[in-house]
């Protein structure tokens, strides 16, 4: 039996974050989706299935067959990518049957004669074949949008640090630092905590990985994630509910966030309920709010339209190589594309775009993608890290995929000017 891991047209849900990954790639709690899939299903042989302009670039980051129909050939239990597969997954081997979550097919066991009698017509004629299988009800949540991976991540987290089985101090802890609860911490091997540092874990677990630096007067509760390489900074106040790195410099104030590798929050300013992708650098008191006033539910653009999420707290979405400016004020579920450049200035708007510059209240389309490429690649070499072209051509998709909006929005923007 072989486990396919695919995602669907659904990823468009989840930009700007999956323009530049599969669904899969998405954080939630201290490991990916797909890290999640591979911890708690274990079968060996794993095929992925994406989007077509994503195949060169997955096939760059696993050793597993990517696209390949040949793959197949065999029985299979194939797991939507949007999947929270833990511990207590299950499925019946040897039964076909397909497990569903609401009304969405969640994962299925297909037999290897009905997967070949599909397989000429491509995986989604074996998905859709799927759906006709006797089907029943599962528990495993399957992710909608970003804020659901948010919302998620505290819970997981306090189950990700009793999976992982590890406690106590093996790296450097100052005999001037405070643990302010429980012994739920762990301090892997090179991570250093300074003095006058408070862990406080009364209301989760802190799991500070291999490598990382959490500087003097700063203070993380629990539950958190602090990945390899990263720096706490002075002052920093890591409040619930964060998974943060690696190799990320955070600062001022985050609140049950999501952040990916390789992004600098580095100054003052308040982040909460947010998504942030890579190489992301919020310039000095970047902040978003994430409640309204008037304490209604939040709504975010999702590719270019308004949707209500139900939640109170929603902040912002961020997605890969996009900067803001000192003192840049984000509103109530504010959705950010890819590599944009976003200057302080009033009230701001609550989507921007990939690839655009905002300006003196105005959307432009600044130097152009072949300067955004080499400003990104310019970020990437400050932390020893090469684009490939594999992610340059990804880039290059995405700036066609969003074009017509990108255009739509900078051509509003002239004719209030005119």
């Amino acid at each position: 039996m072989k486990l396919v891991v695919y995602e669907n047209d659904t990823w468009i849900n989840f930009t700007p974050l999956t323009y530049t990954r599969p669904v899969f790639e998405l954080k939630c709690g201290m490991y990916s989706i797909f890290e999640r899939i591979q911890n708690n299903i274990k079968i060996k042989e794993i095929g992925l299935f994406v989007r077509d302009y994503l195949v060169d670039l997955v096939r760059t980051r696993y050793s597993y067959p990517v696209n390949d129909l040949s793959f197949l050939q065999d029985d299979l239990l194939i797991v939507d990518g949007r999947c929270l597969i833990d511990a207590d997954f299950n499925f019946i081997q040897g039964k076909e049957s397909a497990w569903f979550s609401d009304d969405e097919l969640a994962y299925a066991f297909i037999k290897k004669e009905n997967v070949l009698k599909h397989i000429e017509k491509g995986f989604e004629s074996i998905v859709q074949f799927a759906k006709s299988l006797p089907s029943f009800k599962t528990k495993t949540k399957i992710m909608r949008y970003l804020w659901n991976l948010v919302h998620e991540n505290a819970e997981l987290l306090k189950k990700d640090f009793i999976m992982k089985e590890k406690k106590g101090i093996e790296g450097k802890f100052s005999s001037q630092a405070v643990i302010y609860g429980n012994d739920d911490i762990f301090v892997a091997e090179g991570a250093e905590v300074h003095p006058f540092v408070v862990i406080d874990t009364n209301s989760g677990p802190v799991f500070i990985d291999e490598g990382v630096k959490v500087f003097p007067f700063s203070r993380i509760e629990g539950p958190c994630y602090i990945g390899n390489n990263t720096q706490i900074m002075p002052g920093a106040n890591i409040r619930e509910g964060n998974t943060i790195g690696p190799v990320c410099r955070i600062g001022g104030e985050v609140e049950e966030s999501i952040i990916h590798g390789y992004s600098n929050k580095y100054h003052d300013g308040f982040i909460g309920h947010a998504y942030v992708g890579e190489f992301v650098n919020l310039g000095a008191i970047t902040t978003n709010s994430d409640l309204k006033n008037d304490y209604t539910t939040v709504s975010v653009y999702v590719n270019g339209k308004l949707v209500d999420t139900g939640d109170l707290k929603v902040g912002s979405f961020i997605g890969d190589h996009t900067k803001t400016s000192i003192g840049t004020f984000f509103n109530t579920g504010t959705s950010v594309g890819l590599m944009c450049n976003i200057t302080a200035g009033g009230i701001l708007p609550k989507f921007f775009p990939s690839f655009v510059w905002y300006v003196n209240n105005k959307f432009m389309k600044g130097f152009g993608l072949e300067m955004m490429i080499k400003t990104a690649r310019a970020a990437m070499e400050r932390r020893n890290r090469t684009l490939s072209r594999q992610e340059e051509d990804v880039i290059r998709k995405v700036y066609d995929l969003t074009s017509e909006m990108r255009k739509a929005y900078i051509a509003k923007t002239l004719r209030m000017k005119s």
